[in-house]
Formats: structure tokens, sequence, C-alpha cells
């Protein structure tokens, strides 16, 4: 059982690992195609549809205005704090044609990522790890009662006197 127990807690470990390198890189993709640039609101902000929940103010977009390449002038919807009023100015993340984009995920994302499945793959490296360990004790044990059932065909008939010929016990004469 600890056997299993340090497999699955390896096996876990070294899919973090890995699901970290390959978060680490993606981002660093998606990092060289975002730019931040200073964003100006053009109208007030209107809330999204909905309540807010559990006290959180519900989010908010208002039309805004940047410039993204160059001298490139855009315009679109971003969201904002609650209540931004117009010619507030925001830093947003836009992609490589100025579009609004959501911005690289930073090493805390991805190191919930990574524990996270380190953890599904111990979980499910253990669980199929106690399963075979189950299923081979239990063929084991079956095995072992059948042949201590053979055993004792052989056996019981002898130890019982169930064939001495004459006054013993366990021969129906009495």
């Amino acid at each position: 059982m600890v056997l299993v127990l340090m497999i699955a807690l390896i096996c876990g470990a070294v899919a973090a690992g890995m699901l970290w390198n390959a978060r680490a890189e993606a981002d660093r993709e998606l990092a060289a195609h975002r730019h931040q640039v200073t964003a100006t609101t053009t109208e007030q902000s209107k809330e999204q549809p909905g309540a807010a929940r559990y006290g959180a103010e519900p989010p908010s977009t208002a039309p805004a205005a940047w410039e993204y390449p160059d001298d490139v002038r855009r315009s679109g919807t971003v969201s904002v704090p609650p209540r931004t009023p117009v010619g507030h100015t925001l830093t947003i993340w836009v992609d490589d044609t100025g579009a609004p984009a959501r911005a690289p995920d930073g090493a805390a994302d991805r190191s919930l990522t990574s524990l996270a499945g380190g953890a599904v793959v111990a979980g499910a490296v253990g669980t199929a790890g106690v399963g075979v360990l189950f299923l081979v004790r239990r063929r084991s044990e079956a095995r072992s009662l059948e042949a201590w059932d053979r055993e004792w065909e052989e056996v019981e008939p002898v130890w019982s006197g169930r064939l001495r010929r004459g006054g013993g016990a366990g021969n129906g004469d009495e």
C-alpha cells in the first residue's frame, strides 16, 4: 500500500512539473502577443445584467478608445469598475491587432493549475493502484479458500472418524 502511495505521489509530482513547463511556455508565447495600453472611457459604465453575488459588485462595461499599434485609434467595449465616469483612463490588454484581450496568466494561475493537475494524476494513479491491490488480494484469498476446501475434503473424514469401521464416531451405528 505504501508503494502505491509513493508511486502515486511521484506520478503527481511529475505531472505537476510537466503542466508547469507547458503552461509557462504557453504563457510566454501568449505574452509576446499581448500589450498593455491606456484606454479612455467615452461613455458612462453600464452594469451587466444579473444581480451581484455574495456581496460583490456586478461587472460593468463601458465604451472606450485607445491607440494600438502606434497612432492607430481603436474603440470598443471594455470591462471597467462599477460607476466609471466618462473620460476615466485605465490600462487594458490588447492583442497584436489592437482588439481587447485577456491578460496573460501569471505565476499564481500557473501554480494552481499545476498543483490541481498533479493532485488529479496522483489521485487517479492511487485509486487505480489500490483497486488493483484489492482485486489481487481478493483473487488470492479466493484461491486460498479453494485450496483449503480441497484439503479439508481430504482431512475431515479421517479427522472426524467417519472412515473408521466398527463403533467409531460418525459411522451412523449409534
